[in-house]
């Protein structure tokens, strides 16, 4: 499912042209850092609907979807509950996602930070199925969950969803032995059903780069 070298460039902190502005991206470092990334021959980006004040997927299509052939880049993008009122709010943002990063396709598609209260949005807005229709219907090669929640819990979600393909997760050496993350024991639990990994917050958002 993963290929190419196994290192991503996540876009939802981005370097800005007003410190106190998240949707201020600057464009044009944007653009030398994904230029270097490609060029090191690393291919995955990660973004989603809500990142630098929903202006993430703007800048994915003016730094690299408009720049690069679509076979050259992988890229991701996520759906988060707190966005869904009705069902039809799927489609919309869905069809505006591929509006804003330019593609016709999503290599890799995720239902964003599912935890035990966003889990009953999800299901009540039947958002699993409707991913794997998106899928069926070539609009997302690989479908998937990034989660925040407690390792029991990871377990229940994969026996309830064995259909999703992978799971992202919060792992860095601080957050491995952590009691509220449980980095170890949800990789634990991903490895058990099968599902490879995507990390998230490697360095913590960049805690882990600045330590004291």
């Amino acid at each position: 499912m993963f290929e190419g070298k196994k290192l991503g460039f996540g876009l939802m902190r981005l370097p800005l042209t007003d410190a106190n502005d998240k949707g201020s991206i600057d464009i044009e470092a944007l653009k030398e850092m994904v230029d270097t990334f490609m060029e090191q021959g690393f291919t995955y980006f990660d973004t989603a609907w809500m990142y630098c004040a929903f202006k993430s997927e703007n800048a994915v299509k003016e730094a690299l979807t408009d720049r690069y052939p679509r076979d050259r880049y992988t890229l991701t993008t996520k759906l988060h509950a707190s966005y869904l009122k009705t069902k039809e709010d799927r489609d919309r943002i869905f069809e505006e996602q591929r509006q804003k990063t330019g593609v016709d396709y999503f290599d890799y598609y995720l239902i964003h930070a599912i935890d035990q209260e966003l889990y009953s949005i999800y299901n009540e807005m039947d958002c699993f199925n409707w991913l794997i229709e998106k899928k069926k219907q070539g609009l997302v090669k690989h479908i998937g969950f990034s989660y925040h929640d407690s390792a029991e819990f990871l377990d229940q979600v994969l026996t309830e969803h064995p259909e999703m393909e992978f799971v992202q997760l919060q792992m860095n050496y601080l957050d491995w032995e952590s009691a509220e993350v449980q980095s170890r024991k949800c990789y634990e639990v991903a490895s058990k059903h099968g599902k490879p990994v995507i990390v998230m917050e490697p360095v913590k958002g960049g805690i882990l780069a600045d330590v004291p």
